[in-house]
């Protein structure tokens, strides 16, 4: 084979083949046994309380679905397509018959994987969404300025529920007013929750019960980022040249310039944290994919930085590939189930192949030169 034949092959496609049979092997089971169901377990090496999906982790199974999706639309096959099904209906098994639950992020990270699901897989998601969207409409109060709560009966509201929330109601807009509520929630996000001398979003602020706000968190995460360049980029296919695609370019420059370390995405340890980094890389691929300014061509180096870094620091399985929470160091292989490491956590190998998919997603567009 010559060196141009062995360039050609899709290698960030086979390596995301890869990280998806190593999470396939180690965590998708049965719930409680029945047939026709799969969850994520939590946790790997498992516990008995693991196999039975004590801990679960609703939002982290959106993110299952939506790899699955990734890899559904990178290579489609008729077995993926049942464990799809499977997923959907192993997660409204687990949640007790139900859709949604008092987290407004997570719903918005299910509805957003249903949504892309329902594309990709002959599956009805109509009434769940309407569901999502209808506690999502319900969530945005004046209060703090507007925006939705993190979560029913709190007073805190943050980046990481508005974002995903304006990138659903921006994608589904099940009802006329959607898109304008997407654009609402981003507008909030904007006027409240950027640093203007970075230009990084924080993640969220504290409102009193006469609606004024009591505190601003300025804590930065990767999450909050990947979300908010998400609905800039959803915002900017109606107006590719103007105020949406600004801002997600300027996220982008900031991302680069105050958070990735020599172009690596950094983590956030395990467990809800063990997400954030891949969730950022997902928006940089679309942004890459739909930007034409140079911060799209930023964005593309940032992915496959990041996930040639998670590739080659990755430890060894039987199973296959274990991927760290900080890609840019050596992941280490859990010993058993008294082993606290984060590798042993779903969302820090989600993550991983999230990144991967993305690469792959890249260099399908044949942009990874």
């Amino acid at each position: 084979m010559t060196r141009g034949a062995e360039q050609a092959l899709p290698l960030w496609g086979a390596r995301a083949g890869v990280a998806e049979l190593a999470t396939h092997a180690r965590h998708l089971r049965r719930v409680w046994a029945l047939p026709a169901t799969r969850l994520g377990m939590a946790r790997w090496p498992a516990s008995p309380g693991d196999h039975l999906h004590l801990r679960w982790n609703y939002w982290w199974q959106a993110h299952l679905l939506d790899c699955l999706v990734d890899a559904q639309d990178r290579a489609p096959t008729g077995v993926r397509m049942g464990q799809i099904l499977a997923l959907v209906r192993g997660i409204r098994v687990r949640n007790f018959g139900v859709w949604t639950n008092d987290y407004y992020d997570d719903i918005a990270w299910l509805g957003l994987a249903l949504l892309r699901a329902a594309r990709a897989v002959p599956l009805d998601v109509a009434r769940p969404l309407a569901e999502i969207t209808a506690q999502l409409r319900a969530g945005w109060t004046d209060h703090g300025g507007g925006g939705i709560w993190w979560r029913r009966g709190d007073t805190f509201k943050n980046v990481p529920a508005n974002g995903p929330a304006a990138i659903l109601l921006a994608r589904a807009h099940l009802d006329r007013a959607d898109r304008q509520r997407a654009r609402s929630m981003t507008e909030w996000m904007e006027r409240y929750l950027v640093d203007h001398e970075t230009g990084l979003l924080w993640d969220g602020l504290y409102v009193r019960p006469d609606g004024a706000i009591r505190e601003v968190v300025t804590i930065v995460y990767t999450y909050c980022q990947g979300v908010y360049l998400g609905a800039c980029v959803e915002l900017a296919e109606d107006d590719p040249g103007g105020v949406w695609a600004h801002r997600a370019a300027r996220t982008i420059r900031a991302v680069d310039n105050y958070l990735a370390v020599d172009g690596v995405l950094p983590g956030q340890e395990g467990g809800d944290g063990g997400l954030f980094a891949g969730i950022l890389a997902r928006y940089l691929a679309q942004s890459a994919l739909r930007l034409p300014h140079a911060e799209g061509d930023l964005a593309r180096r940032l992915v496959l930085t990041s996930a040639d870094a998670a590739w080659h620091n990755r430890g060894v399985a039987r199973s296959g590939p274990v991927f760290g929470p900080e890609w840019s160091r050596q992941a280490v292989t859990p010993r058993g189930m008294r082993d606290q490491r984060p590798e042993r956590d779903l969302s820090v190998q989600l993550s991983g192949w999230m990144v991967l998919e993305a690469a792959a997603l890249l260099e399908r567009a044949s942009i990874t030169e």
